[in-house]
């Protein structure tokens, strides 16, 4: 099982690793992609401070941002399963898995990034902030750039098991799942049900999402669970104690939720 995550906006910063190795990262056939668009954002974040922040679409109150990807080539490097934070990682929470599922988040979580294109979760990097709908001067729309580099090396790194995408839309343009990979490709939507007078209604909320889809990773993590085919993922996460039902398209679930 291929597992495909979207990056958080923030991420955590310091680190006690080496500087960058870029040669060292998953996914080797991504290095000269990755050095082009890690040296078009240094030079970026390098020259004039406005328009970096108009690129990056930075507000005031993030203005560091500019400075931390400028020195990125010598920044120190952390796991990138530590470097993401936010709320589905909150929820995955790699850092209490154990010994046994921590290697099967080793081996099936890629994250997708604007910057890297694609890295596990073992990879060392450095805090950064660019997203996939970044357009940098000379590279354009990164989700469009991504999209040569990614077809070359996504389907051996898909294998021949299920990939269960959970990206966000604007990382999902880097790479679509086609031919026989999209054939045992899943994709999850999260839904909140509620009534309201006495009327079920659903509803798509950001939080509860990424909690939820954080949490199943981690559910099937810990349970050892391998589900080769969409329909057994459906019932792996029903074993699991989730509301399942068919999306209406192909490898499409909707997990109903009433609270976290």
């Amino acid at each position: 099982m291929l597992v495909l995550l979207p990056p958080s906006e923030g991420k955590a910063t310091g680190g006690s690793g080496p500087a960058l190795n870029v040669a060292d990262l998953s996914l080797p056939g991504l290095r000269e992609a990755r050095e082009t668009v890690l040296g078009e954002l240094v030079e970026l974040c390098s020259g004039d401070e406005d328009k970096a922040a108009e690129v990056l679409g930075l507000s005031p109150g993030l203005r560091g941002e500019i400075a931390k990807n400028a020195a990125l080539p010598t920044a120190p490097t952390r796991p990138a399963g530590e470097i993401y934070t936010g709320v589905l990682y909150d929820a995955l929470g790699l850092a209490t898995l154990d010994d046994t599922a921590r290697r099967a988040a080793e081996r099936s979580l890629l994250v997708f990034s604007g910057l890297w294109g694609a890295v596990r979760i073992g990879d060392a990097i450095p805090s950064y902030r660019c997203s996939m709908g970044v357009k940098l001067p000379a590279l354009g729309a990164l989700g469009a750039y991504w999209r040569g580099p990614m077809a070359e090396v996504m389907p051996e790194a898909a294998g021949d098991g299920l990939v269960l995408d959970l990206r966000s839309a604007a990382y999902a343009t880097a790479w679509k799942p086609k031919g026989e990979v999209a054939g045992r490709t899943a994709t999850v939507r999260v839904l909140q049900s509620k009534i309201v007078k006495g009327v079920e209604k659903r509803s798509v909320v950001s939080h509860f999402n990424k909690a939820t889809k954080g949490r199943l990773v981690r559910d099937l993590l810990t349970a050892g669970c391998e589900p080769a085919t969409p329909h057994e993922l459906a019932d792996a996460l029903r074993e699991l104690g989730y509301a399942v039902e068919d999306g209406g398209k192909p490898g499409a679930l909707d997990v109903v939720v009433t609270e976290l």
